[in-house]
């Protein structure tokens, strides 16, 4: 099984804290929807049942029973005329007419209100609830009464059209039902931006771990392969040693100052130090880093003005250096030894090389991590660029007129 590195499982958090969040968040949401649509289905029913409770009080105020239903009250109030609509019903000891309301506001089947009646009178009381009504649905309140001796002879059966409450219902349901998708929707991106911006610092801290190695690796390769020559020489050629011994001392120094000079790009990095920025003869730099740079039969030449510039002279050694070894390597022609000159005036140091030169279209690309002229991945120019920009300045790379690669490394001269 291939082991997830550990970018991986940084996507993986990212992606497992953005879920959870989600998840908690939208559970939430979906409680407080559910409590939300059943409270108002609830309202609207104790609506509909307080409608209907004000008329079956009403009515029960206005009727008499006197041997038989006397109703004349009734018919007389201008509820008889209004909806919801009523009935007074016989459903238990007494025997008398049904009475109806003048106004039919809804088809209701009278057997299932005079089994309402039946029941509330049976029962001694309350009855209410949803009956299916000429295709829709209506409420139903059904409250019983006595006559003079106390006994129930039936009950008041209210109907009101619980059709516009239920349409009101489900629109607020499918409201809350699109909204919760939508918040659900904004949760999910608000975790994704919110594990991002959490997981952001680690995935920093391994970008510039991995960035530190790569570079290191970059940096060293060159060196350590000079110092395995030399001890490989000195190996096998024993009267050479004492000419080789201080190359190599050169050589371990080089590679200290390598992994020194990365350090402290990690901790700039990491804000735990500063830049050490003094005054720098930027021509004397240059001079000495091209003559202790290993030309392999290669021409360099240096033409330098006095040139001072304030910067770290550690940084600046190394871009410079970067700049004269990419030259070397790839600055020439197949089969050809390298000719490089460096230039140095104005705080501005140009590296011109006679080889074939930059592809305009990937010149910019040359200055990124791990791409190089010849198509391999490297770190040497992104490293440049990297320097000249902490100290407020620029790396430009153009062809020249005669053939060959400039590159311009523009530090603010003093």
């Amino acid at each position: 099984m291939k082991a997830r590195s550990a970018a991986d499982r940084l996507r993986r958090l990212r992606r497992l804290l953005t879920w959870l969040f989600t998840a908690v968040n939208a559970a939430g949401l979906i409680v407080f929807a559910w409590l939300a649509v059943t409270a108002d289905a609830r309202q609207g029913e104790q609506r509909l049942d307080g409608g209907n409770q004000v008329v079956t009080s009403t009515v029960a105020r206005l009727i008499q029973y006197d041997a038989t239903l006397v109703t004349a009250y009734v018919s007389a109030d201008p509820i008889n005329d209004q909806c919801p609509q009523f009935a007074v019903l016989q459903g238990g000891a007494g025997s008398f007419p049904s009475y109806y309301s003048a106004r039919a506001c809804i088809a209701a089947d009278p057997a299932v209100l005079g089994g309402l009646a039946h029941d509330a009178a049976q029962s001694g009381r309350v009855q209410y609830g949803n009956v299916d009504v000429g295709g829709g649905v209506a409420r139903v309140r059904a409250e019983p009464f006595r006559n003079n001796s106390g006994q129930y002879i039936g009950a008041i059966v209210v109907v009101a059209d619980a059709g516009p409450t239920q349409a009101a219902h489900t629109r607020f349901t499918l409201l809350v039902t699109g909204g919760s998708v939508v918040l659900i929707a904004v949760l999910a991106l608000a975790g994704h931006l919110l594990s991002s911006r959490a997981i952001k610092p680690a995935a920093d801290a391994l970008e510039q771990q991995q960035t530190l190695l790569d570079e290191t690796a970059h940096d060293l390769r060159t060196p350590v392969a000079a110092l395995r020559a030399l001890a490989e020489t000195a190996l096998h050629n024993p009267d050479q040693q004492a000419e080789l011994l201080p190359r190599t001392v050169a050589l371990a120094a080089q590679m200290g100052g390598i992994i020194e000079s990365q350090l402290m790009r990690a901790r700039l990095a990491a804000g735990l130090r500063e830049l050490t920025i003094e005054p720098v003869m930027l021509d004397q730099l240059v001079t000495d880093v091209v003559e202790n740079t290993p030309d392999d039969g290669a021409i360099v030449t240096v033409t330098a003005a006095p040139s001072q510039v304030r910067a770290d002279a550690s940084l600046i050694r190394r871009a410079i250096g970067n700049l004269v070894d990419n030259a070397l390597h790839h600055g020439h022609y197949p089969g050809q030894p390298a000719i490089v000159h460096v230039t140095v005036a104005g705080g501005r140091v140009t590296v011109a090389d006679h080889g074939p030169g930059v592809d305009p279209g990937i010149a910019d690309d040359l200055l990124d991590r791990f791409r190089t002229g010849s198509g391999s991945t490297g770190l040497g120019l992104s490293i440049v660029r990297w320097v000249a920009q902490i100290h407020g300045g620029t790396l430009n790379v153009y062809n020249a007129d005669e053939g060959g690669a400039i590159f311009e490394l523009a530090l603010p001269a003093m």
